[in-house]
C-alpha cells in the first residue's frame, strides 16, 4: 500500500471514529441495554429474538441520532469545558453541517424502524424522548436546576420504550420501571455535576440547585431513598421475585449509604462514590431483575 493509499485509509478511518464518537456510544449502548431489559421483563420472560433485537437496534439508532444532534446543538459550550474539548466538533474533526446531517438522518431512521417493527407507541415515545432532551432539558440547562430534574424524564423513557414494544401499552409496570429510571439518574447526574461544578460554571450550566451542599444532599437521600420501595413495584405487580427483591433491597440501601454520607459532608471524594454507585447500582439491578423475571 503507498503512502497516498494509507492516508486516504487513515483519513476515512478517522472521520468513521469521528461519527462514532459523536453518538456517545456508551450512553447510547446502555439506553439499548436498559429498553431490552424492560422489553423482556413487560413479556414476563417471553420476548422473541426478532422483536429483542428490533426494540434495542430501533431505540439505538434513534438514540445516537439524538445524541449526535446534542453535540451539534452544544458545539459552542463543548469547546469551552476541558471535559468536551476533544469531542468532534470542537477539534474540527467534523463539520457542524455534516453533525446535524447525520444526527437527523439516525433519529427520523430510529423512529421509523421502530414504528414499522415495534409498534406506533414506542416510536412516539423515542420521539418525546428526543423532543424533551432538545426542547426542554438542553435550554433549561443555562436557566435553572430544573434542567436536571427534567433531563431525568428522557433518561428514563427509554424504559417505556421497551416496555411498550412488548405489551403495547403503558401499564403500572411500565410507569415502576420509568420511576426506578427517574430516580436512579438525579444522585448519578448530581454526583457527577458537583465534580465538574467548575467546568459547568465557565459555561453556565446550572446542573446543582443553589444552596450548596446541603441541597444537593437532600436531593441524593431523596432520590435514593424513595429508590427502595419503588424498585420492589415489579416484584408486587408479579413481574419478578422475591431474589429480585432482595436484591434490589441490598443494594438500594448501598447506594442510599453514599448518598447519605454524601449528604453529611459533601466533598469531590464523596461525590464521586455517589456517582460510581450508580454506574454499579442500574445494570446489576437490571440483571437481577433479568434472571428473576417471572415467566408466563
Amino acid at each position: 500500500m503507498d503512502q497516498a493509499t494509507t492516508e486516504i485509509t487513515t483519513a476515512g478511518t478517522s472521520r468513521a471514529r469521528a461519527f462514532y464518537e459523536l453518538t456517545k456510544p456508551g450512553i447510547a449502548g446502555y439506553v439499548m441495554i436498559t429498553a431490552g431489559a424492560s422489553a423482556f421483563v413487560g413479556s414476563s420472560g417471553s420476548l422473541g429474538l426478532f422483536p429483542a433485537i428490533h426494540t434495542i437496534l430501533g431505540t439505538g439508532i434513534a438514540t445516537a441520532g439524538a445524541l449526535s444532534l446534542n453535540q451539534y446543538v452544544e458545539r459552542d459550550y463543548d469547546a469551552i469545558m476541558v471535559r468536551t474539548r476533544g469531542r468532534p466538533l470542537p477539534s474540527k474533526r467534523l463539520e457542524p453541517t455534516e453533525a446535524f446531517l447525520f444526527g437527523i438522518a439516525l433519529l427520523l431512521g430510529g423512529l421509523i424502524y421502530l414504528a414499522l417493527s415495534v409498534g406506533a407507541l414506542p416510536a412516539a415515545i423515542a420521539a418525546a424522548s428526543a423532543l424533551a432532551y432538545h426542547a426542554v432539558y438542553t435550554p433549561l440547562k443555562t436557566r435553572s436546576f430544573a434542567a436536571t430534574l427534567t433531563g431525568a424524564v428522557p433518561g428514563a423513557l427509554p424504559m417505556l420504550i421497551g416496555w411498550t414494544a412488548a405489551t403495547g401499552t403503558i401499564d403500572r409496570g411500565g410507569l415502576a420501571l420509568f420511576a426506578i429510571g427517574y430516580l436512579w439518574q438525579l444522585p448519578h447526574v448530581l454526583g457527577l455535576a458537583w465534580m465538574l461544578r467548575k467546568d459547568y460554571e465557565r459555561v453556565g450550566f446550572k446542573l446543582i440547585p443553589g444552596g450548596g451542599a446541603k441541597v444537593i444532599g437532600f436531593y441524593m437521600v431523596l432520590a435514593t431513598g424513595l429508590l427502595v420501595p419503588v424498585s420492589w413495584v415489579p416484584t408486587y405487580l408479579g413481574y419478578t421475585g422475591m431474589i429480585y427483591a432482595v436484591a434490589a433491597t441490598v443494594l438500594g440501601g448501598a447506594f442510599m449509604f453514599t448518598g447519605v454520607t454524601a449528604a453529611l459532608n459533601l466533598t469531590d471524594a464523596r461525590a464521586r462514590k455517589v456517582f460510581f454507585a450508580s454506574l454499579l447500582y442500574h445494570p446489576l439491578l437490571l440483571a437481577f431483575m433479568l434472571f428473576d423475571t417471572v415467566r408466563l
